[in-house]
């Protein structure tokens, strides 16, 4: 798997420091972008944490996912998790090293008591001594954040002293990009007080090496687990993978459970613990052995004719906003909610887009990946674009199309929704639950390029 190094560079490690005014939490950040353009370290936020021991706890949970590799658990380094200021809220953000666990914390504007919350991206460090002091932070004391140094710091020292040198796989890219498109279509599933969630997390199997499957149905107030999908369940494939909550646990206000409408197949949800002024949430692949990078939710934003261009003009309007809205953007823009929507969807491959499923929202961040990386490595958008270079797609009436691969022939066929379908072993095992084919994605190119072919040619 292609991999490319990550390198953080820190002015200082990050640290719990502890004086005759009391404890503070400094969390040093890496160069990240910023609405001044990129910056070395840049500063976030100066101030306490109003609720200190369920904040520690949490970004050890954060720290927690970053660290660990659920499927086939092999020693791995860490990679620190990203953090984005909103203007109005603090998100830390991580992946599982099998990309198929990813946490956000998000630390609400009732969470922080100081100054202005800026805007921008970057890493924080999170190194073993500071998880140590994190663990031994009571609610006793306030606990003051400083999210990168402050400019006096940064004039004194000469340079950064600390650095980190990570390999960060690509599918990490593609699991920031996967996992927004999958949470767009959940709704809120269930909402269980905290003495429930206590009860039901704390009843899930650990690690065992060997991974289950079940699902979960609302009743009244609690959760009842379940082994077959009946109507209303949710999906838990690999409730081990929920383990970092149980760090939150004694802090939990309630759990919501979010996913899509039920059905027969493993499918992805996300588990959010409200905390005070916070919220944990953790997103679960379908299944424990199928990371994020794999899913296939982007492929039609990334072969759309428009949706390159849509994405580069849809990308100056965004400002770090906390809630982004399509039909706003599509206002200023000049073009329909759906466009808008497919422009999300590809600015999402480049990390510039996450969605927020409590409120049912998208938002921007900036991460240092170039637009096109998740296209140029996807091996099925890869594969169709040389289809289509071969000339190996014939249109048929009716909107199908067949596809020759070597000595087999794949017929393509388009439903009254418009949706493809495929008679390739792909499809066959999948039915669309993991994005479109080649052969589907190949049908999809070579009809933009007529509909290009025709426009030049009406000039």
């Amino acid at each position: 798997m292609t991999q490319v190094v990550q390198t953080y560079a820190y002015l200082r490690s990050s640290a719990v420091h502890e004086s005759s005014a009391g404890r503070s939490l400094a969390l040093e950040t890496s160069g990240g972008a910023t609405p001044a353009g990129l910056v070395a370290n840049p500063q976030f936020f100066r101030g306490f944490l109003t609720a200190p021991a369920p904040a520690a706890a949490a970004l050890l949970a954060v720290a927690d996912v970053a660290a660990a590799r659920y499927y086939q658990p092999q020693p791995r380094a860490s990679l620190d998790p990203v953090v984005t200021a909103n203007g109005d809220r603090l998100r830390f953000e991580s992946f599982s090293g099998c990309c198929g666990v990813y946490a956000r914390l998000d630390v609400l504007a009732e969470g922080l008591d100081g100054d202005e919350i800026g805007h921008g991206t970057t890493n924080v460090d999170v190194n073993n001594p500071l998880r140590e002091a994190l663990g031994r932070i009571g609610a006793a004391d306030p606990l003051r954040l400083a999210v990168g140094p402050d400019a006096l710091e940064v004039a004194t020292l000469d340079g950064p002293v600390v650095e980190k040198k990570v390999p960060l796989p690509g599918r990490w890219l593609r699991g920031f990009a996967e996992t927004q498109v999958l949470a767009a279509g959940f709704d809120l599933r269930a909402e269980v007080p905290a003495s429930e969630a206590v009860r039901f997390l704390r009843s899930l199997p650990r690690g065992n090496g060997r991974s289950v499957r079940q699902w979960v149905v609302p009743a009244g107030r609690t959760l009842r687990p379940t082994s077959r999908p009946v109507p209303g369940a949710v999906c838990l494939p690999g409730p081990e993978r929920l383990v970092a909550l149980q760090r939150v646990l004694r802090h939990a206000l309630a759990l919501r459970v979010y996913g899509p409408p039920g059905g027969p197949s493993a499918m992805a949800a996300a588990w959010e613990v409200v905390l005070p002024g916070m919220r944990l949430t953790l997103t679960l692949s379908p299944d424990a052995s199928r990371g994020f990078s794999g899913e296939g939710g982007v492929l039609d934003a990334l072969a759309g004719a428009d949706a390159a261009a849509d994405a580069e003009l849809v990308s100056v309007l965004l400002a770090w906003e906390p809630r982004v809205d399509p039909a706003e953007l599509a206002e200023q823009a000049g073009l329909s909610v759906e466009r808008v929507r497919a422009a999300l969807t590809r600015l999402g491959t480049s990390g510039q887009i996450g969605y927020d499923t409590a409120e049912a929202a998208y938002f921007h961040r900036q991460l240092p990946y170039d637009s096109g990386r998740a296209e140029a490595q996807n091996p099925r958008l890869q594969a169709a674009h040389a289809l289509v270079a071969a000339g190996a797609v014939a249109r048929e009436e009716g909107g199908g199309a067949l596809v020759t691969v070597g000595d087999h022939v794949q017929r393509v066929r388009r439903a009254a929704d418009g949706k493809l379908s495929c008679t390739c072993l792909w499809w066959a095992k999948y039915r669309g639950g993991r994005g479109p084919c080649k052969h589907a994605l190949a049908v999809g190119l070579a009809r933009d390029e007529n509909a290009d072919g025709n426009r030049e040619g009406a000039r």
